[in-house]
């Protein structure tokens, strides 16, 4: 995307949608997969935790540490400028207006802990919505040697100030997915089945960015103070891997193969430092769920996790019940935000 010093620059949908991406190749190894791990708060509070020690260590002999799922969310960076910022021709914006919306992953089969992969970058939707221009990037992920996709990432960025460019009475839009697959929410208003509280660290934005996103808002204190916060704000995919964490643990006994896919909104920006507070509620094979700050009590993240199955002794149960963030019960499944602001960057709290 190139970026722009004027608030609003003309978007030509043609040439967008006409770019080739080049694939990019990259390799990834244990070491970048824990770095991760620790960067979304993994044995944070314990350094011993029976569900989570094995994604940052060989324990009891296995011979690989196991990935979270939301570790390839960092695939897509590998394509960008290390600010998060995949160059499109044909769109002109300024950086500064940019928000991360949403973020989709599937997982097409267990990640491995180390591999050597290719992206291929598409443009999946481009939507004129008058003051703003919705544009959605897919990433897909293959392994390198035999091809076989590993996952796909599909990044939904909002450009403020840069809509506008289609007739007003029918608005320019375009998608390479069915109708049937536009994520929607739905927050139950019964108890949760699960609440998982895990405080943030001080440190946790300057860890995450080492896995890659460098952008200066989550690093820099003035430019976080220019951008209208008084310090420096967590990656919202950060706060992703937290909520996903919560799930995993939750439901599913520290086994990340259990997720095939994950969906995320971002709605308001987190400190370093403060409670992240996941509800999680059980609906069939999808846990919904909805991240707040504790000590503000906003709403920071909500979305979904689609598992694997859920073992029938937990389904039948889960309607009389609560679940506890530390109970027992596991799943059985075999083994933005860029720019100088963005959704969860968002004033406010």
């Amino acid at each position: 995307m190139a970026t722009s010093s004027k608030p609003a620059a003309a978007v030509d949908p043609e040439v967008a949608l006409a770019h080739k991406f080049p694939e990019v190749s990259f390799d990834y190894d244990e070491r970048d997969v824990a770095l991760y791990a620790l960067g979304v708060g993994v044995c944070g509070d314990d350094a011993i935790d029976d569900k989570e020690l094995h994604f940052v260590y060989h324990r009891d002999g296995q011979p690989h540490i196991k990935v979270l799922p939301t570790f390839v969310s960092l695939f897509p960076n590998k394509n960008s400028n290390g600010l998060g910022i995949v160059d499109v021709p044909g769109l002109n914006f300024d950086a500064s207006l940019l928000l991360h919306g949403q973020q989709y992953i599937e997982i097409y089969r267990p990640i491995p802990s180390y591999a050597s992969v290719v992206n291929k970058v598409k443009v999946a939707g481009l939507h004129d919505k008058g003051k703003a221009t919705i544009l959605e990037i897919e990433t897909t992920t293959s392994l390198k040697e035999s091809g076989e996709i590993l996952c796909m990432n599909r990044s939904t960025i909002y450009l403020r100030g840069a809509g506008g460019f289609s007739d007003s009475s029918q608005p320019y839009t375009y998608a390479t997915y069915p109708a049937n697959q536009v994520h929607r929410i739905s927050i139950p208003n019964s108890a949760p089945s699960a609440v998982y509280d895990d405080q943030t660290k001080q440190s946790q934005a300057l860890l995450y960015r080492l896995s890659g996103d460098y952008n200066p808002l989550h690093s820099d204190p003035d430019i976080a103070q220019v951008a209208g916060f008084t310090r420096p704000i967590l990656h919202g995919l950060c706060t992703l891997g937290f909520a996903a964490r919560a799930v995993i643990k939750s439901f599913c006994n520290g086994e990340p193969a259990a997720v095939k896919s994950i969906f995320g909104r971002f709605l308001l920006h987190v400190y370093p430092g403060e409670t992240l507070s996941t509800e999680m509620w059980l609906d069939g094979q999808k846990v919904h769920y909805q991240t707040k700050v504790k000590e503000r009590n906003r709403a920071v993240l909500s979305g979904y996790v689609l598992l694997q199955h859920i073992p029938s002794s937990l389904a039948e149960t889960e309607g009389g019940r609560s679940v506890h963030a530390h109970d027992e019960a596991g799943c059985g499944a075999n083994g933005g935000e860029t720019g100088v602001r963005d959704a969860h960057g968002q004033r406010g709290g």
